[in-house]
């Protein structure tokens, strides 16, 4: 038997041990350290736990072999093929060109088509042969997985583990360059010194020689549609498809899979990209395969489903399953969820047994007729809004218990309302530590699209009313509000007003939106045009210290909690900005009542307020990435010290 043979991931003395695919790596304390330090996402790889990190898709056995197998001989192809094109004959030559293999395969298909399934078997395939360099799967909603803030971090330390002697260069890299781990260098610095300098040095020492035997090394890239940063994603493009211009003989290949949206189809629809068009894969024989097997599996089970087949013959009867396979229209998602849905447990409001459901999905008009019908089956139950609101608008899923405590309610009342919903989502064995997450992000989209969701439909407003409920993750959650194409801020300010919060044990509204309008202003980079920023700028002010000064003389306990406690905003810049004579005069009388109130209610809590020198336009800048209602009130008053 071999030496830790079944054993990954543990320690001996000052390293530690773990495994990718079939070989094992020894990491000394050094490099241990430098992966705590790049702070990778543990949950954005082909190994995650699908369950608790979407998307929960793998190819049913024996489906998609066509597609895969095309990328298969795009990855294992040598970097210069030589064709024929002429036979010889006599005194005649044989004819031949060289055609060059393309570093980037991008495979694009309509949402639902078999994108990330067929995304995770190749990281698997490649992975199982050694080759597979890093792998990263976006997911809208997902916090740091939707955006490309620890993008560069996360491939490294995938760098590390696929090739060892790639450490040393990231460690030197990252003291030599500290900001390439907080986020404070660009996206292509990070990409050349964590991930493709390093890849390339160790490959030009001769190190990888009997690794390429088998041919180049590939990164798996996931659901590029699905991250929120659309700049970063074009970035990231047309950076790799320059260093692969510089490098061309290097052996590494980029796999993408997405959905054709303009930003990255205006960058990938170009020489040096094969372009595969999952939606030209006929998937009807796919789905039907899928299908026949799980309902073979369900009849086997179900005493009452093996009861009706002796009765009345085969299930589904071969037009019902026709019918269900046209239905379904060549989704996936659609032939997953139509199936889930058939087989879910009966409830006292819906005791249907599959049989029953089978012969009403063939009635439904496609997917978002099944969302509908499945979300009335909690429809009636206490909080049933409060709860999917919260599963859907939240940027970090959390686990049963954390929607409990968030929302004020008990875990059975959270657990009642998904125990009906699990053919659309994923619910966790236990309360406490696994997260509730969408079996797709098509549920989301549906449920925001009030034109689709109808009665079920998620407004900005519902939004911004989670937004007092979620004061431990504020930044994340408020930025993606703020930022939205959607927002129109100062009218959805006052619908939520309207719709505040009437949970107990949460900071009063006024408390909220003070530091919600002041971190839009002095947090948040401007997207307006300079005369339009201003004027928006010096509205923000003045209503940040309305809310300030009514915060402050609410007749809460909660206040001088608020006053206290620092909320993290997550600022890496620093922010200068100047105000005019008049809102500094507003200001000032804000800050007199304020001022009033704290030292009534709450004396002593104040920190010492800082001047600005005589004769100077009245200027703060500010570098602090946790602020309370305390520092808020400073920071006014800093401003308020200039002369009016």
């Amino acid at each position: 038997m071999a030496l830790f043979e079944n054993a990954h991931h543990f320690s001996i003395d000052n390293a530690t041990v773990f495994t990718t695919a079939h070989n094992v790596h020894v990491l000394n304390i050094q490099t241990h350290d430098l992966i705590r330090r790049l702070n990778p996402i543990l949950d954005a790889s082909h190994t995650r736990n699908r369950k608790q990190s979407p998307p929960d898709s793998e190819c049913f056995p024996g489906t998609r072999e066509k597609p895969i197998q095309e990328i298969a001989v795009w990855a294992d192809s040598p970097l210069t093929i030589r064709i024929r094109t002429r036979k010889a004959a006599l005194c005649r030559r044989a004819k031949y060109i060289t055609k060059t293999t393309p570093h980037i395969y991008w495979l694009h298909g309509f949402a639902g088509c078999g994108k990330s399934s067929i995304s995770l078997t190749v990281a698997k395939l490649y992975a199982g042969s050694g080759r597979l360099l890093a792998s990263y799967f976006f997911f809208r909603g997902a916090g740091d997985r939707s955006t490309m803030n620890r993008f560069a971090d996360t491939l490294a330390s995938q760098v590390i583990a696929a090739i060892p002697a790639t450490a040393p260069l990231i460690q030197a890299a990252v003291r030599a360059r500290p900001g390439l781990v907080t986020g404070n260098l660009s996206l292509a610095m990070q990409l050349d010194c964590l991930v493709l300098s390093p890849f390339m040095s160790v490959f030009e020492d001769g190190a990888l020689r009997q690794a390429l035997s088998e041919g180049p090394f590939l990164i798996v890239i996931d659901g590029f549609d699905e991250c929120e940063d659309k700049q970063g994603v074009q970035d990231f493009i047309d950076h790799i498809r320059k260093f692969f211009e510089e490098h061309p003989t290097i052996p590494l290949r980029i796999f993408i899979a997405s959905r054709v949206q303009e930003h990255i189809s205006a960058h990938l629809e170009t020489e040096g990209v094969v372009l595969g068009n999952l939606d030209n894969h006929s998937t009807q024989a796919d789905i039907e395969r899928f299908l026949k097997a799980s309902f073979a599996v369900l009849a086997r089970r179900d005493p009452a489903i093996r009861g009706f087949v002796i009765t009345n013959g085969s299930w589904p009867a071969k037009q019902d399953l026709d019918k269900l396979i046209e239905q379904i229209g060549g989704s996936f998602v659609l032939a997953s969820t139509m199936f889930k849905y058939i087989v879910q447990p009966p409830t006292e409001g819906d005791p249907a047994t599959p049989v029953e459901r089978l012969s009403l999905i063939l009635t439904l008009n496609g997917l978002d007729d099944l969302y509908a019908r499945t979300l009335s089956r909690s429809q009636h139950l206490p909080h049933f809004y409060e709860i999917i609101s919260t599963i859907i608008l939240l940027v970090e899923p959390l686990p049963i218990a954390g929607i409990s405590a968030l929302l004020g309610i008990g875990t059975s009342n959270v657990t009642r309302v998904l125990l009906n919903l699990q053919a659309i989502i994923q619910v966790p064995k236990t309360d406490a530590v696994d997260k509730v997450t969408l079996c797709h992000r098509s549920l989301r989209e549906f449920l925001t699209t009030e034109s689709r969701s109808g009665a079920f439909f998620l407004s900005n407003t519902v939004h911004g009313s989670l937004k007092t409920y979620c004061w431990f993750h504020f930044a994340d959650h408020w930025r993606g509000f703020a930022t939205s194409d959607a927002c129109d801020f100062f009218t959805e300010i006052e619908q939520f007003k309207v719709h505040r919060s009437t949970l107990v044990n949460r900071i009063p509204h006024h408390a909220f939106l003070s530091s919600a309008l002041f971190y839009t202003l002095f947090m948040m980079k401007a997207t307006l045009s300079d005369d339009s920023q201003d004027v928006h700028d010096h509205r923000m002010l003045t209503a940040c210290a309305q809310e300030l000064v009514l915060a402050t003389e609410c007749a809460d306990g909660n206040i001088e909690l608020w006053l206290e406690e620092e909320v993290h905003y997550n600022s890496k810049e620093d922010h200068t900005m100047q105000f005019s004579e008049h809102t500094l005069e507003a200001l000032q009388r804000d800050l007199k009542r304020a001022s009033i109130a704290i030292h009534t209610h709450s004396p002593g809590i104040l920190e010492a307020q800082s001047s600005t020198p005589s004769g100077k336009e009245p200027e703060w800048i500010l570098d602090r990435n946790h602020i309370s209602g305390a520092d808020i009130f400073n920071v006014c008053a800093t401003l308020d010290s200039g002369p009016c």
